[in-house]
């Protein structure tokens, strides 16, 4: 306790005996010791006042009371002192504090709490140390821990916790699974996925809308539409949650015609749409340019269900316009919009300027983007180096530099007997490099004696066509594709991820591939699926 007991002390030295009166109207009296129940409910309600309204002077002349007074007796004020410190931004103290208490007086309960409230404000590390500091834990712990994990975006963490959860004999429930279906998810962990659902079955898990959801969604994103769709002509389907998790499984997958039928049976069914599903419905009319059904769906969500457009379903129907080249109707829309545009709204009329070459709409879609990345410059230089602008092009390159933006490098990875290879463009530091590079050259010669020709245009720099070509030929997703073609069988399917969108010429080569070697390839990148089979693609070559 020395520790946080010095750092208070020292605290409340540049502090004033002072009265503590925000919107709750509670006041200290700091010169009356914890005497009573009433005295400990109103510190309660001040340190609750001190977390909703930030109040650091205040938190510590209580924190003083509480060390004055001993700590065993309030540990459920000590946590609450903790969240506070993290509201105040006092992170080190509150890791300090949360070091220094002994948890072994602590009630499963408030420990639970602990944990559900850091996980919730972004402090994954305080409730990790929570968790671990719990001799004791009940399955709540757990599903806590695991869930808050997945909701902060740590999903390989989450999967870690639960297969920790299984090796103390601690049985998991719905919940527990609700979270790992959604880890898995957003993974694409295909076999995981499988192994979690398989265990849900050995532990016959009730299958409610929730999980049927969930699992919707696993399969969707995993890259199994087929076994998305088996769940979900299976399950009971009178929350809406199911609905919306296959629309948006299909609208991933450019099925757009297959969602517009799923969504056309749920009134059938009585089931009312709400708005994340017109958000899958315009977001599947996006990726298959189906521009007046999104606009008659965009109009429909107004006017027979009277749901006002987000920002979401705006981002959609920008992206749906901008991306069959109504550019300017789309901007058009942004400028009517009744909100403010996102961030996300103006990076697709940006992309949409880019495959239609329009510089002057792109220059006013990044200056509307407040925090510049590395995409959205390259994005811009390309668009001037596209239409031999070489100087413009440069400027933007030199103002990327001068900001000290680095180019966000494309990543592929692929999946092979439980090990994840991750491939760069041109990369040379895989172990088996050599025959990589081998097996990919006699590869693009085999394909280009089926009518592959190499995009040389997609390569934005001025240089030689023979070093265009040579820029195109190592990237990411066409050494990935190598490695898994030489460590599989023939005609097993493949499957990809990519962080960033599929390059047109990859694509075009891996139509081809897919015909040469009789192969299924699926290629998951940053927008959607696409599953190449006899030298064609789900997309429609429209992505």
């Amino acid at each position: 306790m020395a520790t946080v007991r010095r750092r208070v002390f020292s605290l409340l030295s540049r502090t004033q005996n002072f009265n503590f009166n925000p919107k709750s109207h509670l006041t200290v009296p700091l010169s009356q010791p914890i005497n009573s129940k009433s005295d400990d409910q109103m510190l309660f309600r001040i340190l609750e006042s001190c977390k909703l309204f930030p109040n650091l002077r205040t938190a510590v002349a209580v924190h003083n009371k509480i060390i004055k007074h001993g700590y065993g007796m309030y540990p459920s004020l000590l946590s609450l002192l903790v969240s506070v410190y993290v509201s105040c931004e006092q992170i080190n103290l509150a890791h300090q504090l949360l070091g220094e208490i002994c948890f072994l007086d602590f009630d499963i309960v408030i420990a639970n709490m602990m944990i559900t409230s850091f996980m919730e404000i972004g402090e994954t590390d305080i409730a990790k140390n929570v968790f671990s500091a719990i001799p004791a834990r009940d399955v709540i712990t757990w599903n806590s821990t695991i869930g808050g994990y997945v909701k902060n975006g740590l999903f390989k963490d989450s999967i870690d916790i639960f297969k920790e959860m299984l090796r103390k004999n601690i049985e998991p429930d719905g919940f527990t699974f609700a979270s790992v279906v959604t880890a898995c998810a957003r993974l694409g962990a295909l076999r995981h996925a499988k192994w979690v659902h398989g265990l849900m079955i050995e532990k016959r898990i009730e299958v409610n809308y929730i999980l049927s959801s969930a699992l919707v969604d696993m399969y969707s994103r995993c890259g199994r539409i087929e076994t998305a769709k088996e769940i979900f002509n299976t399950a009971q389907r009178t929350d809406v949650s199911v609905w919306n998790a296959m629309i948006n499984g299909l609208a991933l997958h450019g099925l757009a015609l297959d969602a517009i039928l799923v969504f056309s049976i749920m009134k059938v069914e009585n089931v009312s749409p709400d708005s994340v599903t017109f958000v899958g419905i315009l977001t599947a009319c996006s990726h298959c340019g189906f521009i007046e059904e999104g606009r008659k769906y965009f109009n429909l969500m107004q006017r027979e269900h009277s749901i006002q457009p987000q920002l979401e379903h705006y981002g959609a129907m920008v992206d749906l316009l901008a991306r069959a080249g109504l550019i300017e109707e789309a901007y058009a829309m942004i400028k009517e919009m009744r909100m403010e545009p996102d961030v996300v709204i103006w990076r697709a009329l940006l992309s949409a300027c880019g495959t239609h070459k329009n510089p002057e709409l792109g220059e006013v879609a990044i200056k509307r983007i407040k925090h510049l990345e590395s995409g959205d410059y390259v994005l811009l230089s390309n668009i001037y180096s596209s239409m031999k602008k070489w100087d413009s092009a440069e400027t933007v390159r030199y103002t990327m530099k001068k900001n000290g933006v680095r180019k966000c490098s494309g990543k592929s990875l692929v999946e092979l007997r439980g090990v994840i290879h991750q491939f760069k463009a041109a990369d040379r530091y895989h172990p088996e490099t050599e025959a990589i590079y081998r097996v990919l050259d006699a590869l693009i010669h085999r394909t280009r004696m089926q009518g592959y020709v190499s995009m040389s245009d997609l390569v934005f720099m001025d240089i030689s066509e023979e070093e265009k070509e040579e820029n195109l030929n190592y990237h990411s997703e066409k050494l990935a594709l190598t490695y898994a073609i030489i460590k599989s069988s023939p005609g097993t399917e493949i499957q990809i991820s990519k962080n960033l969108r599929t390059c047109p010429d990859c694509h075009s080569w891996m139509k081809i591939v897919s015909q040469v070697l009789n192969r299924v390839i699926t290629v998951r990148d940053r927008i959607r699926f696409h599953r190449f089979e006899s030298g064609f693609c789900t997309c429609g070559d429209y992505w």
